[in-house]
C-alpha cells in the first residue's frame, strides 16, 4: 500500500508540471487563433501564412517550446532567481549565447526527461518503496544540475582569468612603458594572449570605441567578471586617470604584486599537496 501511495505521488508530480506545461501552451495558442481570425477580415492572410514556413524547424518549433517551458518554470521559481542566473551567466561568459529564459528551459526539459527515465525505470524494474523514493530524489536534484554546471563554468572562468593576468599585466606594462598609449598596448595583448581576460579586454575596448568613458567601461569589466585580483587592477587604473597619475608606474607595481601572489598561491599549493595526498 505504501508503495503505491508513492508511486501515485511521482505520477502526480509529473502530471501536475506537464499540466502546467500544456497549459501554458494551450493558452498561447487560443491567443494566436484570435489574432488570426482577426487577420481573416485582410486579404494579405497568405503573407501571414507563408512568412512562418520561411523559418527554419529551430525557429518554428523548438524556440517557441523553450519559451513555453521558461515561462512554466518562471511561474514556480521565488523572485529575483532571473536576475541570479543572468549575473552567473554573465560571468560565465554567456556560453554558447545562452540567455535566462534557454536556461530555464533546459531545467525544466532535464526534469522531465530524468522523470519519464525515472518512471520507466520502476515499470522495467518493479515498484517498491527504495526505488520510489531513489526516483523522487533523483528528479529533484535534476532540477539544479544546470545551477551546478553553470556555477563550475564561472568559476572555471574566473580561474583562467586569475592565472592569466600576472603574464598579461607584464606584457601591458613594457607596451607602455616603451611608449605605447594603453589602448594600443590593450590591443596588442588581446591579439598576443588569446582566452577569457582577452575577450574582457576586446569588449572593454569596443565599448570605448562606441562612445563609453574608459572608466565605465573597466567598472562595468569588473563587475561582470567578479575577480578580486582583476578589481584591484582596475581600480588603481581608473585612480589613475583620475588624480593624473602615469599609468606605466601604477602597471609596474601591479605587475609586481600579481606574481607575488601568484608565487604565494604556488607555494600554498604546494604545502597542500602532500594532506591531499594521505587524504584526498
Amino acid at each position: 500500500m505504501t508503495s503505491f501511495i508513492l508511486v501515485l505521488l511521482v505520477f502526480a508530480a509529473v502530471a501536475f508540471f506537464i499540466y502546467a506545461l500544456l497549459s501554458t501552451v494551450f493558452s498561447d495558442e487560443v491567443v494566436v487563433k484570435k489574432s488570426l481570425k482577426k487577420l481573416d477580415a485582410y486579404e494579405v492572410q497568405d503573407l501571414y501564412t507563408a512568412e512562418p514556413m520561411a523559418k527554419s524547424f529551430f525557429e518554428r518549433i523548438i524556440m517557441p517550446f523553450y519559451g513555453r517551458l521558461s515561462k512554466v518554470v518562471k511561474r514556480m521559481s521565488p523572485k529575483g532567481i532571473e536576475e541570479q542566473i543572468k549575473i552567473k551567466l554573465i560571468k560565465a561568459g554567456n556560453p554558447d549565447n545562452m540567455d535566462v529564459d534557454r536556461f530555464l528551459s533546459l531545467k525544466a526539459l532535464l526534469v522531465i526527461v530524468v522523470a519519464v527515465l525515472i518512471v520507466l525505470l520502476l515499470a522495467i524494474k518493479g515498484i517498491s518503496p527504495l526505488l520510489v523514493v531513489l526516483g523522487v530524489i533523483i528528479v529533484a536534484c535534476s532540477y539544479f544540475i544546470p545551477d551546478l554546471w553553470l556555477g563550475n563554468l564561472v568559476e572555471n572562468r574566473q580561474k583562467k582569468i586569475r592565472l592569466a593576468l600576472p603574464d598579461t599585466l607584464d606584457l601591458l606594462t613594457i607596451s607602455v612603458e616603451a611608449g605605447l598609449s594603453f589602448d594600443v598596448a590593450l590591443a596588442k595583448v588581446i591579439k598576443s594572449h588569446p582566452g577569457p581576460l582577452a575577450e574582457e579586454f576586446s569588449r572593454m575596448l569596443h565599448e570605448v570605441q562606441i562612445g563609453v568613458s574608459r572608466k565605465d567601461a573597466l567598472r562595468s569589466m569588473a563587475a561582470r567578471v567578479d575577480v578580486d585580483e582583476l578589481n584591484n587592477f582596475i581600480t588603481s587604473i581608473v585612480q589613475a586617470e583620475t588624480f593624473g597619475v602615469s599609468v606605466g608606474s601604477i602597471l609596474r607595481v601591479q605587475a609586481s604584486e600579481m606574481r607575488l601572489k601568484r608565487r604565494q598561491r604556488a607555494e600554498e599549493i604546494a604545502q597542500k599537496a602532500p594532506v591531499k595526498m594521505v587524504f584526498p
